[in-house]
Formats: C-alpha cells, sequence, structure tokens
C-alpha cells in the first residue's frame, strides 16, 4: 500500500511540474513535421525506416514506463503515435522469436540484465500498472527469446519483507 500512494504522489507532483507532462506526444501531432515533432519531444532514441514511411521510438515518463512509436507518412509528416509498452504488446512475445522482433515491437528496454555463465540476457520493461509489475524477457546466446513473462522490479522489493 505504501508503494502506490507513493507512485500516486511522484505522478501527482510530476503533473504539477510542467516539465514531466511533456514526455507524450503533443496532442496536435497529426500533421507535424518530423523537425517539429523532435523539437517538442526531444531526440529520439531510434528512427526506423517502414519502407517509404519511418517510425522514430521516444522512451519516456517516470521510470520510463512509456515508449512512445511516432509514425511519419512518406511526405514526413506524423499521421500517428502509440504508446507501446502495453499488455497487448507483451502478449505478442513468444519463445523462439528473434530480438530484433521484439524491439520493433516494444522498443529498447528499460534494462539489461546479463546472465551467469554465460546463458543470455534478461530484458526489463517497466510499465504502467497498479502491481509494481514489469515486463522481462529472455533472450539466449543465439538473440532468441527463451521466455517472456512479468516480475517484480528491485523498488518494489521492500527491506522489512527480506528474512535475513
Amino acid at each position: 500500500m505504501q508503494h502506490r500512494l507513493s507512485h500516486s504522489f511522484r505522478l501527482l507532483l510530476c503533473l504539477a511540474l510542467p516539465g514531466c507532462a511533456g514526455y507524450a506526444p503533443p496532442a496536435t501531432l497529426i500533421g507535424m513535421e518530423r523537425a517539429a515533432v523532435i523539437a517538442q519531444m526531444g531526440q529520439p532514441d531510434r528512427e526506423r525506416s517502414l519502407g517509404d514511411r519511418s517510425r522514430l521510438e521516444f522512451p519516456r515518463g517516470p521510470y520510463g514506463r512509456h515508449t512512445w512509436f511516432v509514425y511519419f507518412d512518406g511526405a514526413g509528416r506524423a499521421n500517428r503515435a502509440e504508446q507501446v509498452l502495453t499488455v497487448e504488446n507483451f502478449t505478442r512475445i513468444n519463445a523462439g522469436m528473434a530480438q530484433d522482433e521484439v524491439l520493433v515491437l516494444l522498443g529498447r528496454p528499460g534494462e539489461v540484465q546479463l546472465l551467469g555463465r554465460s546463458r543470455g540476457m534478461v530484458w526489463s520493461y517497466r510499465y504502467e500498472n497498479n502491481d509494481c509489475r514489469w515486463f522481462q524477457v529472455e533472450l539466449s546466446l543465439e538473440h532468441e527469446v527463451r521466455s517472456a513473462g512479468y516480475g517484480e522490479p528491485p523498488e518494489c522489493q521492500h527491506i522489512g519483507d527480506r528474512s535475513d
């Protein structure tokens, strides 16, 4: 319960500060030129070419809980924006998928942890939820998804909960 209150407090504080509210795309995004979107949102983490179209990727928000993909038409004008760190997108991640396919769906992870004995790595994505969870993808040395699921991020593991 204490975590939920502190999360709510951080959210209220963030909304009260003028700089915090700017991590989402502007409401008037549709029709904006690429340079105008970047001027509003800052430098993207990545740009992907999609044939004659393109996409800019913006990991954002408190604790990196949002990743916005902004799509541009052939004329270089924004025609869509979506927040991709969602349960719906997480369900698309399956064992055997290539690492690049995960990046196309979710963007870069918030955290990367190498596994011992050269077993691969775990990518962790924080996302908006009420249960203090994150989505994790375990990748093999061959850069394929071994498993994916939900876990508890370190900030949710209370000191009093551990038995020493």
